[in-house]
């Protein structure tokens, strides 16, 4: 008996529901108005939701409910309403990003099918593993990854996995994205994504050019291989792409996987090839095999490729008339007609919308110039692409009643239980400030101003140079805490695995953990160890606390540092100050923006910084297996030091890495920080103000 595999398709309206269905899809994902990824699609209602609910399983189809977010203390209440309504719903899972998701699913709605979003950052057969052992079903993995890498995780593994096969794709690792964020709070890991990767960027006097753009994801020849690596889902990307793209997204990739169960390799061959050609029909982006084959950044970063999707017809000239508003198209490659679907975006990417267009005039100064109405919101400048034709568009019988009346159910008001977190061992870190370094040759500088504690990377080369060291160090082992990276996958597993134990006998006991996998590092480890949970781990609220704490024996966390993206106010409502000795908070870092897995992008890209079209300016740094961006301007608190000792933290870090540390710079920093006086030229990320908040903009008028 065939194995039954799952082709997974977004459904980000109810018209792409309808595609998605009628041409074959398996399985759909879709959001509602809260905690999901995609909270610029337009999503569903409850009453539609509950519909599709209905209407999908009278079809025999499986219907999953995005939960990916990273949500605050503040909404705990809300977030338990949601997914007490979900599981009574009757979804066949959600999927989640945040560990407080997960254990409230876990603990109070078992009958949750719980499935790991790519946000949550698995790219290994450890991280999996650890999953499974707490409550989840599937795990999407990281797109980050190559067919060999793939397989290895299958074969030592027995949880589901699902992989992205087709669409849009991040720059950055899964889930590791804070560029968004750190120009105004509009974090992916809340749905409020601004693309900053799709934007043009200037290095030095160079042109500027779209260097962090990548090209869309199609693995429609791979399917084959797939499907004999043993993954158990295909999912095509796309919640806030037309119905078209999806009913043409799961026609080509249902064509194929069918061919592939009936056996024929030649009937394979052929209906791959008629796929493949439907697929040249999505109006996306150009195509890549991504990490398929390997790292090869040339293949899927092309710079002078635009960011947008479909056709670009050019950008607004100006504008006539009020109802409707018109605007001019100039030097357009062809002139499209009343019908077709258009995407406009702001020159400044604040605003981006989909029209189909209503009025079509060629412009009187001849040429490919056109007048079209477009929707408010947008000026001179803007972009316009155009993402379907008339021509090719097709209209789906839809699958939801016209009538939702008798769908009324709502999330309740029930209060969220409040749960305890008690770390197995006291924080083995000293109190006062930490300073975080790259290199073994920093240690002698920072010696200068002695830290608490000295946190180094724990890579390959720091690890053996720490356990091959001839003579003394700077810092005895028991004062170095060494930190892993937050990508981790099957590579860095076999890279990192020998070191361990020599690490540990030589005295190394401290480590930051940035990635559920690296735990199992330690599992035949008999010596007593201390873990601290990192700031990739994502504790935003104390469900997700609960979760790290409660973790298992093995573990022992036993405390957590604060994710580069937090505020103080939500900081202060997950930990109690009974429990704040257990919080470790970043004062001073260059936040990795971008993460980029790709040892070879150097070779690509030779320049160290670029600036914005706000002039603000970034810098690219290199290392053995990624390549990093962050901001010129440090994020920097330490100003604040005195007030949050005041309020009960006593455990700080200062980071340096992942730029060259300098002598002045490194005592101006701590002198300020020992001191609690303010630096110059920094950003407070989202320490004051929190996450950007679409609601609190409206209701403040900010568009």
């Amino acid at each position: 008996m065939v194995k039954k595999r799952e082709l997974l398709a977004p459904a980000g309206t109810p018209e792409a529901l309808a595609a998605a269905v009628n041409e074959g899809a398996d399985a759909v994902y879709l959001g509602l108005k809260t905690f999901n990824a995609r909270l610029r699609s337009n999503n569903f209602t409850y009453a539609q939701y509950e519909a599709a609910v209905k209407t999908l399983h009278k079809n025999k189809r499986k219907i999953y409910v995005t939960v990916n977010t990273v949500w605050t203390e503040r909404e705990a209440d809300r977030l338990y309403q949601f997914l007490k309504y979900i599981a009574h719903s009757g979804a066949n899972g959600i999927i989640v990003q945040d560990f407080g998701t997960l254990n409230l699913a876990r603990t109070h709605f078992p009958n949750l099918t719980v499935h790991a979003s790519t946000q949550m950052n698995i790219a290994s057969s450890k991280g999996c593993n650890v999953l499974s052992k707490n409550g989840v079903s599937r795990v999407v993995l990281a797109r980050e990854l190559s067919f060999e890498e793939i397989q290895e995780i299958r074969a030592h593994t027995t949880v589901e996995l699902e992989v992205f096969v087709h669409g849009a794709l991040c720059v950055s690792a899964s889930g590791l994205c804070l560029f968004s964020s750190y120009l105004g709070g509009k974090s992916a890991n809340r749905g409020m994504c601004t693309q900053a990767c799709r934007r043009s960027y200037t290095p030095g006097e160079s042109e500027a050019k779209y260097y962090f753009s990548p090209l869309d994801l199609e693995l429609i020849e791979k399917l084959p291989n797939l499907v004999g690596a043993g993954v158990d889902a295909f999912k095509i990307e796309g919640r806030m792409k037309s119905a078209d793209y999806t009913g043409i997204a799961v026609a080509a990739y249902r064509m194929v996987l069918d061919a592939i169960d009936e056996g024929n390799e030649e009937t394979l061959r052929t209906v791959t090839g008629k796929a493949t050609a439907l697929l040249r029909g999505d109006f996306a982006r150009a195509k890549t095999i991504f990490h398929y084959n390997g790292d090869l950044p040339a293949s899927y970063l092309r710079a002078e490729v635009e960011g947008g999707t479909g056709i670009r017809l050019g950008r607004i000239a100006r504008f006539h008339g009020t109802a409707p508003r018109r605007a001019l198209i100039e030097n357009a490659p062809f002139i499209p007609q009343t019908g077709d679907s258009i995407r406009l975006h702001r020159a400044d990417d604040t605003h981006r919308a989909s029209h189909k267009i209503t009025h079509i005039e060629q412009h009187d100064g001849g040429g490919a110039a056109f007048w079209c109405d477009v929707p408010d919101g947008f000026t001179a400048g803007d972009a316009v692409y155009l993402t379907q034709t008339r021509a090719t568009s097709r209209r789906y019988p839809s699958l939801l009643p016209k009538n939702l009346s008798g769908f009324r159910l709502f999330p309740g008001r029930d209060k969220a239980p409040h749960p305890l977190f008690n770390f197995k061992n006291h924080l083995s870190m000293h109190e006062g400030i930490s300073v975080s370094v790259t290199h073994i040759e920093d240690l002698y500088m920072v010696q200068s101003i002695r830290p608490s504690h000295v946190i180094l990377p724990l890579d390959t080369a720091n690890a053996k140079r720490l356990i091959e060291t001839n003579g003394p160090l700077p810092f005895k082992p028991y004062e170095m805490i060494l930190s892993f990276n937050p990508f981790f996958n099957e590579k860095l597993d076999a890279l990192l695995t020998p070191y361990i134990a020599p690490l540990v006998e030589a005295g190394y006991n401290q480590y930051i953990i940035n990635n559920l996998g690296q735990f199992s590092l330690f599992r035949n480890i008999p010596q007593q160890l201390h873990f601290i949970a990192g700031p990739y781990l994502y504790t935003f609220n104390r469900c997700a606390l609960n979760f790290l704490a409660s973790l298992g024996s093995d573990y022992h966390v036993e405390g957590v540092v604060s994710p580069y993206e937090n505020s103080r106010r939500n900081l202060e409502s997950s930990f109690d100050k009974k429990n704040r000795a257990y919080s470790i908070i970043t004062v001073f870092a260059y936040p990795a923006l971008f993460r980029i897995q790709s040892p070879r992008l150097r070779e690509l890209y030779s320049f160290e910084t670029f600036s914005g079209k706000n002039g603000e300016t970034f810098v690219l740094t290199h290392h053995a297996d990624e390549s990093i961006v962050t901001p010129h301007a440090p994020f920097s608190i330490v100003d604040k030091i005195p007030f949050l000792q005041t309020a009960g933290f006593k455990h700080f870090i200062v980071d340096f890495g992942p730029r060259q540390l300098q002598k002045k710079t490194y005592k101006e920093v701590m002198n300020a920080a020992l001191s609690g006086r303010p630096l110059g030229d920094i950003s407070r990320f989202n320490w004051k103000n929190g996450f950007y908040e679409a609601s609190s903009a409206k209701s403040k008028g900010v568009s």
